[in-house]
């Protein structure tokens, strides 16, 4: 999550305010769209770090429309002010995060689609945020940049989503990872972290392809 963090950090401070204005690589967001998601995701984190602390249920947002309004809210934020919110933000849900204590991470919380998983999911939560969004930025990051297990990872919570959410018959090989094969007879080939641009909705690589020769499954939204 820290190293993530960071990632995300040194890809912002390459982007100009002026650029952060404009359009992210994500479709309908500006950079100041993103600034504020990542920022209020952090918030929304906090508030299950103190579930996890107290007891007190404190869900992610309070109502299915809140997380909207937030990155509206935050989008007209002056950009000075978003990169530090950011910053403050993660700081904060790391802290939060260092105070609980061993019994405290097995305890239950719910994320913001539904799913009720024990504390210690958080981290991986965030680490997910700041390193993929680090790549959503105007002239961002890029997930070959990614650790290698951290990939490895990202493929695996992917593809459990959409096989067990989605229903999709999904079967991948990385072709820069030894003793990763598969027997199904249609496999969407590629190196690791082009199949995980894939398969996080990040757009599709030119070098993915099947064994059969078939084109690629068309994918939806993945959260």
């Amino acid at each position: 999550m820290a190293e993530g963090h960071a990632y995300f950090l040194s890809q912002l401070k390459a982007v100009g305010d002026e650029e952060l204005r404009g359009p992210s690589r994500l479709p309908g967001w500006s950079g100041r769209h993103l600034l504020s998601h990542v920022g209020h995701n952090a918030k929304a984190l906090g508030r299950l770090a103190h579930w996890a602390a107290t007891g007190e249920p404190t869900p992610m947002y309070p109502s299915p429309d809140a997380r909207a309004e937030e990155i509206e809210s935050g989008a007209a934020w002056p950009v000075p002010h978003l990169r530090a919110f950011v910053e403050a933000e993660h700081d904060r849900l790391a802290a939060a995060l260092d105070r609980l204590t061993d019994p405290k991470w097995d305890a239950e919380v719910v994320t913001a689609q539904g799913r009720t998983v024990p504390a210690r999911t958080i981290p991986w939560l965030r680490s997910r945020e700041v390193w993929i969004h680090a790549c959503d930025l105007p002239s961002g990051g890029d997930f070959s940049a990614f650790p290698e297990d951290f990939v490895d990872a990202l493929i695996e919570d992917a593809l459990t989503r959409r096989r067990t959410g989605q229903g999709l018959r999904l079967q991948v090989r990385a072709t820069d990872r030894e003793g990763r094969t598969d027997e199904s007879p249609a496999v969407v080939e590629g190196t690791a972290a082009d199949l995980a641009r894939w398969l996080t909705g990040r757009g599709t690589p030119v070098r993915l392809h099947t064994t059969t020769g078939a084109p690629l499954p068309e994918l939806p939204p993945w959260l």
